[in-house]
């Protein structure tokens, strides 16, 4: 049935053939929905990985997961609610994600947080998130609640998409990543009323997911990652752009040169020390970073906390100042 599709993305010699927009959205609703063999399923998702995934692809598969994802209201609230990706967790540095989170909660901007429970090895959101006294949820409804009584919510994969769950989860037999990877970055259940956190690691990613987002005319903030993470690194600030109507307007430079901030850090990467350092941080006993109070501007300015970005810098300096006075 799909030996078509993989002969063309694995032409060798000849030259992989993108799919049509079309033929992504039917092939990757059949994967989401189980009904692709396993030895089909796996030459499909390892010639894609071998080829990199099109633009039209990459729509394509959106369109197929935004077909079967769960919807949400959006809470009631002036403010664009901020949709928050999260799949890697901390290897090296530790996985600031949650400080924003709480950040952005100071001041009344809605968060849905989605991602895996488990870090594989990793220091996963999910495990800080519990520190921190936010547990994810176990259904859809329970999700709408919290948001609408809290303005924070974090619902699993599973949860959310179960497809792209179980794509995800062949990493460990596949030995490599696959185009779920990258679709779980883009998931707005509030059917494109979300600002999307999105980034990426590789520049080719990064360029590929500015040309979707705006294609889609998505509303979205995108940078480089942090390991992953969709969080600023807090040694070296990266470029921050957003998304609206089909343009990219671009917030804050990337900072070039060697890192020039030397910001305090959690003693380890542990989720235990990380949120220590994080309430830390929010009592005002050490300072916000100040990569990540430009990317808290940026959102501010996103979620249309203001229409002025001169007014949101400055909001975001005052209030990340007030946690320590």
């Amino acid at each position: 049935m799909f030996s078509h599709y993989i002969k063309n993305l694995s032409r060798g010699l000849n030259g992989p053939r993108d799919l049509s927009e079309d033929d992504a959205r039917h092939v990757f609703g059949a994967m989401l929905d189980g009904g692709v063999t396993d030895l089909e399923l796996g030459a499909l998702l390892l010639g894609l990985r071998t080829k990199t995934e099109s633009l039209s692809e990459l729509i394509g598969f959106q369109r197929a997961v935004d077909e079967r994802l769960v919807k949400l209201r959006p809470p009631s609230s002036t403010l664009r609610t901020v949709v928050i990706p999260t799949y890697n967790g901390a290897r090296e540095q530790a996985n600031l994600l949650p400080l924003l989170v709480l950040l952005l909660r100071r001041l009344g901007l809605p968060v849905l947080i989605h991602g895996c429970l488990d870090g594989n090895g990793r220091i996963a959101s999910a495990y800080i998130l519990r520190e921190l006294g936010i547990l994810p949820c176990i259904t859809p409804s329970q999700t709408q609640y919290q948001l609408d009584n809290d303005g924070l919510a974090f619902i699993p994969t599973a949860v959310l998409s179960p497809g792209l769950a179980s794509l995800l989860a062949l990493r460990g037999r596949l030995g490599t990543r696959n185009s779920a990877h990258t679709m779980v970055k883009l998931l707005d259940p509030f059917e494109g009323e979300g600002l999307k956190l999105v980034s990426a690691s590789n520049p080719i990613y990064l360029e590929r997911l500015g040309q979707l987002l705006s294609q889609t005319h998505a509303k979205a903030l995108l940078m480089k990652a942090t390991e992953g993470e969709p969080f600023a690194n807090p040694k070296q600030r990266p470029k921050i752009v957003h998304y609206q109507d089909g343009v990219g307007t671009t917030l804050f430079e990337e900072e070039m040169g060697e890192p020039r901030h030397q910001a305090s850090q959690p003693e380890s990467i542990q989720a235990a020390a990380t949120a220590q350092w994080i309430k830390r941080v929010m009592a005002g006993e050490v300072p916000v970073p100040h990569p990540i109070a430009k990317q808290f501007a940026a959102c501010l300015y996103a979620c249309g906390y203001s229409a002025d970005i001169n007014r949101v810098k400055a909001i975001a300096a005052v209030e990340s100042a007030n946690l320590m006075s």
